[in-house]
């Protein structure tokens, strides 16, 4: 009896010890290698809102874009950084409902909490401080930006800050009046940066978080005339930033002084291959989570602009058919891994495998059709 009971120890122990692992966790190991995503789009043609999409982690796979809200022209999205809200404007004149706020819920649908005014109209920027506590959204109609105070849950406040930007600058079609194109909290969460196509500036202003004002510093920085600033990123040393001219397809790498809130110009390159003819836009420029990599879009030439920075210093890497047209937007995965292309003129996003030691990027093969996208966030939790 004694040897029966030592033979079934035994063998329960080699089995735990041994024995093939269940299928759920195998499960939940592929479930956690796949990363989804929010895909803000144009309304009108094929879309009809807000998408979702989820991206494998493995070999650069697309899931079927589904749409989860309806909105119409839901052009730029940001997701709170508890991971539990999203935030989307409406890029349309003048409504209660320019900027809307969304509970994701655990199943990964959208559940409308808020929506308010932006204070200003075409909104088509919009993003919240790094401590989940303000919204910003940028006019690009108006030429404004506004703040909102968050609710704890990550709801809609009040309305705290609003400011008309005034100007103009030298190109006649374009920059006849301000045109805020987006608006973002520095690291430090103290300084909050507009950049303005129709002036010509990043205006840059001090955020008190008791009041939620906005205070401009009066040191803006100011591009060269014409260049049209569009957006701007900062990279993750803190201490550089990057800001991406749509007019003249020149990228500024600049220095950025978190004590005093100013950004000084260091450097301009063209995103463009040498001697490229002008009549292109840029749109989006991004820093790879290493660091070691900034990217722009340039369209019309539809490509991926790819830069080493390295040595306080930028230099080509080259530029990749975005396969498609129009890329007005495009996001790199949080692993650094993957960038994934959004061609709005052609209703597609197409995925690239980033190399991480040179920047280069390669075509995986894998896309996804949805009508005009033209802006992608990751959703981690």
């Amino acid at each position: 009896m004694q040897t029966m009971k030592l033979t079934i120890t035994l063998l329960a122990i080699f089995c735990l010890c041994f024995w093939p692992p269940a299928s759920a966790p195998a499960e939940e190991a592929t479930a956690n290698n796949k990363l989804p995503f929010f895909i803000g789009t144009y309304t009108g043609g094929a879309s009809q809102g807000i998408y979702r999409s989820e991206l494998s982690l493995d070999d650069g796979s697309l899931a079927e874009p589904s749409l989860v809200a309806e909105l119409t022209n839901p052009s730029f999205l940001t997701i709170h950084p508890s991971g539990n809200v999203l935030y989307a404007v409406s890029e349309v004149a003048e409504s209660d409902r320019q900027v809307v706020a969304y509970r994701i819920r655990d199943d990964l649908t959208l559940e409308e909490i808020g929506a308010a005014a932006s204070a200003g109209s075409g909104p088509c920027y919009v993003s919240t401080d790094h401590a989940g506590e303000f919204l910003f959204v940028a006019n690009y109609g108006s030429g404004s930006i506004a703040a909102f105070r968050l609710k704890p849950d990550g709801g809609l406040g009040p309305l705290t800050s609003q400011h008309q930007h005034q100007g103009s600058s030298i190109n006649e079609r374009r920059q006849q009046s301000p045109h805020a194109h987006c608006i973002l909290a520095d690291p430090t969460d103290r300084f909050v940066c507009a950049v303005d196509l129709g002036t010509d500036q990043v205006v840059i202003y001090e955020l008190n978080r008791e009041s939620g004002q906005l205070q401009a510093t009066g040191k803006p920085f100011k591009a060269t005339p014409g260049h049209g600033p569009r957006h701007l990123a900062f990279h993750p040393d803190g201490k550089h930033a990057f800001v991406i001219h749509e007019l003249t397809c020149m990228l500024s790498l600049c220095s950025w002084d978190a004590e005093a809130g100013r950004l000084e110009e260091l450097q301009q390159i063209s995103t463009l291959p040498v001697d490229m003819q002008s009549g292109y836009s840029t749109a989006e420029v991004l820093v790879h989570p290493s660091g070691k990599f900034v990217f722009g879009s340039n369209r019309g030439h539809d490509s991926i602009a790819g830069f080493r920075f390295m040595d306080n210093k930028l230099s080509s890497i080259g530029h990749t058919p975005t396969s498609g047209k129009t890329p007005r937007n495009f996001r790199i995965d949080p692993s650094g891994k993957f960038l994934l292309a959004e061609n709005q003129q052609s209703d597609s996003i197409v995925v690239f495998r980033i190399d991480p030691r040179t920047g280069e990027l390669t075509h995986t093969g894998n896309t996804a059709s949805v009508g005009s996208p033209c802006c992608i966030k990751f959703l981690t939790r």
